[in-house]
């Protein structure tokens, strides 16, 4: 009987190696590592017609602006998606991981998923946890019961809301909502009371910035995600010229040394002896 030799396939998931080495660090007299600050303004509401998502595109690290278009509106299924704040690669693996189960159970049902299922996986994962995920999410989405939105903190409570705001932002666009939310809003209305929100958190937030995305998740019809719909911090442009002429400053000593090749030697790497030892 011959036997067959099955590579070993590691599962892709969330890794918690730096938790070993962090307490490796701490028993050896090494400070641990501190909480990096990060900033966000995501937001949702329900309208008339749907649901209305938006996020700003600034990823930061700490006091550093590290991506300036990052993308925090994730697709979940075909009627619903995801906003994420927090660390952004707990994120976005959080939502992969639930997108690829929602599918599984499409696929397995034949139906449209509720968008109460994707709460539940998503508070149960992010539960179990206790925290140690860093994404606060803002699940927005419609099935055949209605619009929904879903405010997710990251040990795993949930919210149901009209209308809804997370990230170092929220407090800015809530204030936006809270002003200016009503039933019944157009489409118009709730992209102009979105933008305005995320506004709000771009220009009254240091850790929130670049531009604006939208997705609007309608109750008949694909969901169009809209990114880019507008850039709120326009780059500016040089009012001078930074080019000076020749002889601007003095030349107190100039010195040329000129470079000849003369000869130059190409040597073939040697291979590796493999075939020797592979004789054995």
């Amino acid at each position: 009987m011959t036997s067959v030799l099955i590579p070993e396939i590691s599962s892709p998931g969330f890794s918690f190696e730096n938790c070993q080495r962090n307490n490796l660090l701490l028993q050896k007299g090494f400070p641990a590592p501190k909480a990096v600050k990060t900033g966000t303004t995501i937001v949702g509401i329900i309208y008339a017609d749907g649901v209305i998502l938006g996020a700003d595109t600034r990823a930061t690290e700490n006091t550093v602006v590290s991506d300036k278009n990052c993308q925090k509106i994730h697709y979940l299924a075909g009627n619903m998606y995801c906003c994420g704040a927090g660390t952004a690669a707990d994120t976005e693996m959080t939502t992969l991981t639930v997108s690829s189960q929602l599918e599984l159970q499409r696929l397995h049902t034949g139906r449209t998923v509720p968008v109460a299922t994707a709460a539940t996986l998503l508070k149960r994962m992010l539960f179990r946890y206790q925290g140690y995920i860093g994404a606060a999410l803002v699940l927005g989405g419609v099935d055949r019961s209605g619009p929904h939105i879903y405010c997710i903190y990251p040990h795993g409570s949930v919210d149901k809301l009209p209308y809804a705001t997370m990230g170092s932002g929220s407090l800015a666009a809530m204030a936006v909502f809270e002003a200016n939310w009503k039933p019944n809003l157009t489409e118009e209305e709730g992209k102009k009371l979105v933008r305005d929100a995320i506004a709000a958190g771009i220009f009254n937030d240091l850790g929130s910035g670049s531009n604006v995305d939208l997705c609007v998740i309608r109750n008949v019809g694909p969901a169009q995600y809209l990114r880019t719909y507008e850039e709120a911090n326009v780059k500016g442009k040089k009012q001078g010229s930074y080019r000076y002429n020749i002889g601007t400053t003095a030349i107190l000593k100039q010195r040329v040394i000129p470079l000849e090749v003369e000869s130059a030697n190409v040597q073939p790497v040697q291979p590796m002896e493999v075939e020797a030892s592979a004789s054995h």
